[in-house]
């Protein structure tokens, strides 16, 4: 698999490289669940002079051959390797180190996840972090997170009214990510939280994965409308009986 060779390489350049003070692996491979479709995925620390210095596109192509590199728009180089597998590089100086402590979880065991620390700056805040991300436990985070898939949907259904299809798109789009949030609290499969789609396949009942699929604001009401009642029985939330009324009437539910 041609990830093994470039997590292979990365490593060996930062070792090599004492500009590099600290890296670390994050993502589907330091997690070991990475496959041939996987990214491979780096937060470099470099001393801040050899940051001002580097040319990203050349350093990536140390690594391997690439067809192109790529300044994303969170500032997150993307080099596009052969195959095309892509490499996402964060390219960062040892002052940001401390940012990774705000990380919601760090998804795998930092063994599995520090490359080089010639400074020890990193393995502390990487330990500091849980490894897997907190989900909505209280019944007003979950009633929060409920709200959110309402406000999303009845945007999408206001644009469509307008005539902005493309806007409703991406609010459906917003709306259906709230939607596996839920169904994920309801069934008792948290494990992707951070990614909710990943694996919801295998993960979540047919009926969910329909409904997200055909991200219609009824296909999305009738599997949200259900799985909110759920988790209010379980929270003993108060149910927003007429929004819940006004959504049945305006996606044809009811």
């Amino acid at each position: 698999m041609i990830q093994s060779d470039l997590i292979s390489r990365v490593r060996e350049l930062c070792r090599a490289d004492q500009g590099v003070r600290a890296a670390l692996m994050y993502g589907s491979f330091a997690a070991g669940r990475g496959d041939e479709h996987s990214d491979v995925e780096f937060w470099l620390f470099f001393d801040p002079a050899a940051r001002a210095a580097l040319d990203p596109a050349a350093w990536c192509a140390l690594v391997a051959p690439v067809n192109l590199v790529v300044r994303n728009e969170f500032g997150t180089h993307v080099a596009f390797f052969p195959g095309p597998v892509r490499g996402e590089f964060h390219l960062a100086t040892t002052a940001d180190i401390a940012s990774v402590g705000e990380w919601p979880a760090r998804g795998a065991a930092v063994d599995a996840m520090v490359v080089v620390d010639r400074d020890g700056l990193l393995t502390p805040v990487l330990a500091a972090l849980p490894e897997e991300a907190a989900v909505p436990g209280t019944p007003g985070e979950i009633a929060d997170l409920c709200g959110r898939f309402a406000n999303w949907l009845v945007l999408a259904l206001h644009v469509t009214a307008r005539g902005e299809l493309l806007r409703a798109q991406d609010a459906l789009g917003h709306a259906a990510r709230h939607l596996l949030w839920m169904a994920r609290l309801a069934e008792h499969s948290t494990a992707h939280w951070l990614t909710p789609s990943r694996a919801a396949e295998a993960e979540l009942p047919a009926r969910t994965v329909a409904a997200v699929a055909e991200a219609t604001p009824a296909a999305l009401w009738r599997d949200g409308r259900d799985r909110w009642l759920t988790l209010l029985a379980a929270t003993g939330g108060p149910r927003p009986a007429e929004l819940f009324a006004e959504l049945d009437r305006l996606t044809g539910t009811g």
